[in-house]
């Protein structure tokens, strides 16, 4: 059974319990990336953690931290099988952004899917250090690649993206696109179109890594066979 949520008195968890979009211009009332995961975390109590709760909690424009939630278990070590679910939540979402959808909407079945407390908290606290990296240098800027324009394509990207964390690529089939997902991410909460920009970036040598992969895999089963 899914975890009951509570309600910790932070600043943090203010906004998504308020519904403020969470992709709002960063400034000295909104929380950065970093502390909104950490008000995610501690909003789950109980054993399990159901994706709808998480939706729930996120409220509406969440996309950019959904993204981040459902990115980052691609790029630490993590039970098999969890890419798969990672693939199909975020096709699902980024299919919503691309058609400009300003809340968040899962299939019952999958808002249903849990997984426990302790490694949604593993997932935020290994990505931590290196989210508050980038909240050092990251701010509000370019705006051309953090619009509606923009989001519609970061959106059919994530689909993209999500797609290939569906394919059993062994070894770090599954890092580049979840990396790649991961900086969509920070870009969209952050609203740094910089970050953004790198994304696209990320995406297309990710792509580029997994073809190579790929390739070699198939290289060598015909070489065996």
């Amino acid at each position: 059974m899914a975890g009951r949520r509570k309600c910790p008195d932070t600043a943090a968890f203010s906004v998504l319990r308020e519904g403020v979009p969470l992709e709002a211009p960063v400034d000295h009332r909104t929380p950065r990336t970093s502390e909104l995961l950490a008000a995610v975390l501690s909003a789950q109590e109980g054993d399990k953690v159901a994706i709808g709760d998480l939706i729930n909690a996120l409220r509406n424009r969440a996309f950019g931290i959904t993204f981040l939630l459902f990115g980052i278990p691609n790029c630490i070590p993590m039970p098999p099988g969890i890419p798969v679910v990672c693939g199909i939540v975020l096709g699902l979402i980024g299919l919503q952004m691309a058609l400009g959808r300003q809340e968040l909407w899962l299939p019952e079945r999958i808002k249903r899917q849990t997984f426990s407390r302790s490694m949604l908290e593993a997932i935020v606290t290994r990505s931590r250090p290196t989210i508050e990296w980038f909240e050092r240098w990251s701010r509000p800027r370019l705006p051309q690649f953090a619009g509606p324009t923009a989001r519609r394509i970061v959106g059919a990207v994530v689909v993209l993206l999500g797609f290939i964390l569906l394919l059993p690529i062994p070894f770090l089939g599954n890092l580049p696109p979840g990396f790649a997902v991961c900086i969509f991410g920070l870009g969209l909460v952050e609203r740094d179109g910089g970050v953004i920009l790198a994304g696209f970036f990320a995406t297309v040598l990710g792509l580029l890594v997994t073809a190579a992969m790929s390739w070699a895999i198939w290289q060598g089963a015909v070489a065996i066979f």
